[in-house]
């Protein structure tokens, strides 16, 4: 299927016609086919034939036979050929042809042409040309013809085609090639410009090996290299050497992977260069591609600073019974450098890009037995009998149903006393007064301590300690940091200078004070709330500030944030994702540039030390805004003034680690009105956030809240999330930083506000929450219990609820249907950060405990026992994962420790308990949030479907499983508008094997175990796309997950029910809002690069390649090249198509009619190929 037209040689066929076999007699005519007599293809015999060629005009033309053959097609005709040896017969004719004593450039020229393009699609060919002998060959050629810009851009272009190996590249480097190449670019230049960028883009390829780039930092080349950007910058005016440009601005990438090369350039002043010619590509839209490069390169070669924090580990310190030493380990002195700790970023970056390209896969549980096998318990079953007192519905007796209301009030609310039984944990509640040396001493105000070391319960008021926690309100600091000289004192006592009399002149000044500012406080409180009124559902300040003068921190906090003391409403609508500014990363990575650039003009002022609690720490600055952060569930550990209204801001890690920051809560306060305020957390760890998709942090305004509008609210703009050039202060292990940066424009002037990673809830609302629960249901319907678990690591009880309905009477029938119905076991708040699972908890329980004719009915059926909190100490002391421990407790479930893990080591036992009584959970839910995916959605387990999807060898069609681990979530995608049923998955990862999901359904046979995620931003699907979860959506979640539990009722009529239909309808069209539909679980790529050196920066792609070879054989004869060459521009456009740019222009001066007609192999007509003019070829 060859033809003629216009006397070029055209291809028709496909690569698969050549493989037609030779019919008898080689001279008949057929119809158009490519024959050979033996069992080789057609392309096989054109690949044999040019090694072996004896004349010019037949390599020549065989050549272009190749070349139509692979520009008719797209890359799979050149994988083909690749498949048959094509490179390496091209290879052979190269050598063969270049080794004479005078080249022949007619045939060289072509041949290196086709052997860039088919090369730059052989990811071998690197190796291939060494074992040819081609690459050092090549590389003499370019040294010979040095001085003709055609004959050099071909080998410039092959040779930038063989450093795809790195051995290649290196031996390249080895032979001087680097030198040699580099004296090939010249200053700014309107000659040869196809030649110039064929020798930049042949350098920046060498530079892919660290002992090249290490050459070339050594011989100077980064400064050469930045002296010729600007050259080419300054005196391109009209735009036409782009491409050149780009291409330095790679090589300079290159060279930057290593120390030595990030130090030279910043030496060279080379990120001010980069900045100064930024700005002047910034409004023209075709320079795009050099300002994104340009950008990436500052942040990447911008120096690294290390935290301004006197260690890495978390100012709260606890000390660990049996652990004596929890003093931070310190490895290197904060004034070192930390670019000595990385010499070299490109392993670290390869290790990366390693983890991300290993298949999903291997994470998955691919043993059948492991996934099969129950596990003996881990505890002997004599010790579970201790959890029977857990399950007083199944002793209780139920007398007060034959008494009057107001007597079964009084006794259930007596029963609660089980809070005072044997705490289960078996350690001491209160740990003694810590060290003077430590920085955080650990107090409590309810108990001392005996000569023995036992703890001493002092029965002591609630409201005495009420009148010690007072909430933040307007100004609050002018009596809390600078009220007096004993606050002061304190400050300094708390560092360890003050003197003997200072410390008497306190002690009486504590005698005469104490009592005054108690009743100012109260004073100031009563008269807010008189004012004011409490206007908040299931939240009464006064029974939040009893239930925080029992709970216990490590600094002892003394304060309460106004929010949660003062409570909140969800905003009236909903609030939508905030729409990302265009470029906005970009504006912001500017002006940290700018610091780096002008560092006169930044302020650079501590304003807020969380280490250091005296007043002398708060700035002095009249318009400085003020931070505070010591109160319960609080997380600001530095704040430091940069500019007049920009804020660098440092979170504190998780109690006794130097990990996990990301959960934030502070107050802000001395602000000015309509001013947009920037912050910068600065030590952020994940590696991406919803904040680069709309999710905004929230904010509360105590102003708003005292004129009636108490809402935490979504607020700040210009919105991102990036890699920043932060360093720990002293570890070793380099950890990546990055920034969250968000600018907050404040209604009022001198008002309060409170920012937060999302909605607060902290253990304190959680006991008043509780307590208000107890006190509002109907006991002759519901029975409530809130019992204590254990006591957590600091000795704050952790709580327990039993929910179901009570019986009818006291009938053994009633009685026995009671104490055989099914429990269901829901937990939340493992992870302190997650806040959202406490939202959603919230509105699972005051669902459970309403009149609701559906709530009735699941209390009716099944028996739920609560843990609305398992991590209490971490939420109290306002860390994002762990617990006291320093460790995630949801990764202690497989083996958890009774002293250490209190309260995952005794919900174990419990459901153990259960098991053992046959009560075995019928479903089991831990609430979750999730920072990097949309929507809610569900995580389970199954054997079938994890073996499916790790590939394994087992059968899976043959295995039988149970699909009803499958209602919940199909329920919930019915009736759940933020639910997101594709988002669900139930593989068993092994990396998730000590979780809780996983260790009750392998370890207790709990079918349908789960982890229920939320996300902190919004939904992406349904009623509610487009908008960010509030504190009413998440109630709402956790309304819809009870609603899905009627779905496992035994007695499913019960569903039809004229009282159920109305609030539960399984396919209302209104709330089936389609998730099924939806695809993508994950978020795209980020509208910019969050990272700034993970890998190697853009390299020019096959098309490009083919382009700028294609320009190089525009003209007719090599002899006129110089002049008509004169003015040539770059082809500098990416926008063609593979096909259109592989368009053969190799031979259009010497391939004619009347020469491939010529083209008759004079060996066997049966070998060969016949193009005779009326012969049609396939």
């Amino acid at each position: 299927m060859f033809g003629y037209g216009r006397g070029n040689f055209t291809w028709n066929g496909t690569l698969k016609e050549l493989k037609t076999r030779c019919p008898a007699s080689c001279g008949e005519r057929v119809r158009p086919t490519m024959t050979t007599c033996s069992s080789s293809s057609g392309l096989e015999v054109l690949l044999s034939t040019l090694q072996n060629a004896g004349d010019i005009e037949s390599t020549l033309n065989i050549l272009s036979v190749l070349d139509e053959l692979l520009s008719a097609g797209t890359d799979r005709r050149i994988h083909y050929m690749i498949s048959k040896g094509g490179s390496e017969a091209l290879l052979a004719a190269l050598v063969n042809t270049a080794r004479c004593f005078s080249p022949n450039f007619t045939i060289l020229l072509p041949l290196l042409h086709l052997l860039a393009k088919v090369g730059h699609r052989d990811h071998r060919i690197g190796v291939k040309a060494e074992e040819a002998g081609a690459v050092l060959l090549t590389l003499t050629l370019l040294k010979q013809n040095s001085g003709q810009p055609r004959r050099a851009a071909a080998c410039l272009w092959l040779l930038q085609v063989f450093c795809s190996s790195v051995s290649t590249a290196n031996l390249i480097g080895e032979n001087r090639g680097l030198d040699v190449i580099y004296r090939l670019i010249p200053p700014y230049t309107t000659k040869h410009l196809n030649t110039i960028k064929a020798a930049v883009d042949a350098f920046a390829a060498l530079l892919c090996t660290k002992a090249n780039v290490c050459s070339a930092v050594s011989k100077g080349f980064v400064s050469g290299l930045l002296r010729l950007y600007e050259d080419w910058h300054s005196k391109d005016t009209e735009h036409v050497a782009i491409a050149i440009r780009r291409a330095l601005l790679r090589c300079l990438h290159q060279t930057t992977h290593s120390t030595a090369g990030r130090k030279a350039l910043v030496s060279q002043g080379g990120i001010r260069l980069l900045y100064q010619t930024t700005q002047t590509c910034l409004l023209t839209k075709c320079l795009e591609s050099l300002v994104e490069l340009s950008v990436q390169l500052m942040r990447k070669c911008h120096p690294k600073t290390r935290l301004p924090l006197t260690s890495d580990q978390s100012v709260y310190l606890f000390p660990l019974p049996g652990r004596l030493d929890t003093s931070p380990k310190t490895d290197v002195g904060p004034d070192e450098s930390c670019e000595e700790e990385s010499d070299d970023e490109d392993n670290e970056e390869n290790q990366e890009a390693d983890s991300k390209d290993k298949d999903y896969d291997e994470d998955l549980e691919a043993d059948l037995n492991k996934l099969r096998c129950r596990p003996d318990p881990d505890r002997p079953k004599e010790l579970l009998a201790q959890y029977n007192r857990l399950c007083p519905e199944l002793t209780h007796d139920f007398q007060e149903l034959d008494s009057e209301p107001e007597e079964s009030f009084s006794s259930s609310s007596s029963s609660s006393s089980d809070e005072e039984a044997l705490q289960l944990n078996g350690s001491p509640s209160h740990f003694s007064r810590r060290d003077r040396r430590t920085r955080s001493p650990y107090s409590r105000t309810d108990s001392t301590t005996s000569s023995s070391g036992a703890p001493l319960e002092t029965q002591i008021s609630s409201g005495e300690f009420a009148a010690q926690l007072e909430p933040c309100g307007f100004h609050s600091h002018s009596h809390v940091l600078h009220c007096s000289p004993r606050c002061r004192t304190k400050g300094r006592a708390a560092r360890g200078d003050t003197t003997p009399d200072e410390e008497e002149e306190k002690q009486d000044y504590d005698d005469d004070e104490h009592g005054k500012e108690e009743a100012h406080h109260r004073t100031m409180v009563d008269r807010l709330l008189e004012r004011h009124g409490a206007c908040i559902p299931h939240h009464d300040p006064n029974l939040y500030r009893a239930a925080a003068a029992q709970t216990k921190s490590i600094p002892g906090f003394s304060i309460l944030a106004f929010p949660d003391f003062w409570g909140h409403l969800p905003p009236e609508g909903h609030e939508a994702m905030a729409p990302r500014k265009p470029k906005v990363q970009r504006q912001k990575v500017f002006e940290d540039v700018q610091r780096l650039l002008n560092p006169d003009d930044i302020i650079d002022q501590v304003v807020f030390d969380l280490e250091d609690s005296s007043p002398e720490c708060v700035s002095q600055r009249s318009d400085s805004l003020r931070f505070f952060s010591r109160f319960e569930c609080g997380n600001l550990r530095k704040a430091i003034q940069l500019r007049r209204y920009e804020y660098d801001l440092i979170l504190n890690a998780d109690a006794n680690c130097s990990q996990h920051t990301q959960w934030f809560y502070f107050e802000v306060s001395n602000m000015v009105a309509d001013v947009p305020y920037r912050f910068n957390i600065i030590n952020c760890e994940k590696t991406n956030s919803q904040f680069n998709y709309g999710m905004q942090p929230v904010l509360y305004s105590v102003r708003e809240a005292l004129e009636g509008r108490p809402h935490w609210v979504r607020a700040g703009a210009e919105i991102c999330y990036f890699r920043n050039h932060f360093c720990p202060a002293c570890d070793k292990k380099k950890p990546t930083f990055y920034t969250l940066t968000f600018t907050v424009t404040f209604k009022h002037n001198e008002d309060v506000c409170y920012l937060a990673y999302h909605y607060p809830y902290t253990y304190s609302a959680l006991q008043s929450h509780l307590q208000a629960l107890e006190q509002s249901v109907d006991c002759t319907k519901v029975f409530f219990r809130r019992q204590t678990l254990c006591d957590s690591l600091a000795g704050n009880p952790c709580p327990l609820l039993t929910i179901t309905a009570c019986p009818s009477s006291r009938g053994w029938r009633d009685l026995h249907q009671l104490r055989n119905r099914p429990c269901i076991v829901l937990t939340a708040r493992v992870h302190p950060g997650e806040s959202n699972a406490s939202w959603m908890m919230k509105g699972t329980l005051q669902f459970l405990c309403s009149n609701d004719p559906a709530a009735q009915s699941l209390r009716e059926a099944f028996i739920f026992k609560i843990i609305p909190m398992l991590n209490p100490d971490g939420v109290i002391n306002g860390t994002h994962r762990c617990s006291l421990n320093g460790e995630d407790l949801n990764r202690q479930w497989c083996n958890p420790d009774p002293v250490l893990s209190p309260t995952i080591y005794h919900t174990k036992g419990f459901l153990y308990y259960l098991s053992s009584i046959g009560h075995t959970p019928l479903v089991f839910c831990d609430y979750h949030g999730h920072s990097r995916k949309k929507n809610v959605f569900l995580y389970g387990c199954s054997i079938k479907e994890t073996l499916w999807q790790s590939g394994s060898a087992v059968n899976t069609v043959r295995l039988k499983e149970d699909p009803g681990y499958r209602t919940i979530p199909n329920t919930l995608d019915r009736i759940a508008p933020a639910f997101s049923f594709n988002s669900c998955n139930y593989l068993v990862e092994k990396s998730r094997s000590a979780t809780a999901r996983v260790v009750v359904w392998r370890e207790m046979g709990v079918l349908r175990s789960y982890t229920m995620e939320s996300t902190y931003n919004g939904c992406d699907q349904g009623i509610y796309k487009g908008l960010q979860m509030g504190t009413r959506e998440l109630e709402e979640m956790g309304l819809k997950f009870c609603l899905s539990l009627l779905s496992l009722r035994r007695d499913v009529t019960a569903l039809y029910s004229k009282k159920l239909i109305n609030h539960i309808d399984l396919d209302h069209n209104v709330l089936d809002h389609k998730s099924h539909n939806c695809f993508e679980d994950d978020e795209p790529p980020c509208a910019e690069e969050i990272e700034y050196s993970t890998g190697d920066c853009p390299k020019p792609n096959g098309t490009e390649l083919d382009s700028d070879v294609n320009g190089n054989t525009s003209s007719a004869e090599e002899d006129e090249e110089e002049d008509e060459e004169e003015g040539h521009t770059v082809n500098h456009g990416r926008g063609s198509n593979s096909q259109s740019s592989l368009t053969s222009r190799l031979f259009p001066h010497l391939i004619g009619k009347s020469s491939i007609e010529t083209l008759n192999m004079k060996r066997s007509t049966c070998n060969g190929v016949s193009l005779a003019k009326e012969h049609y070829l396939s």
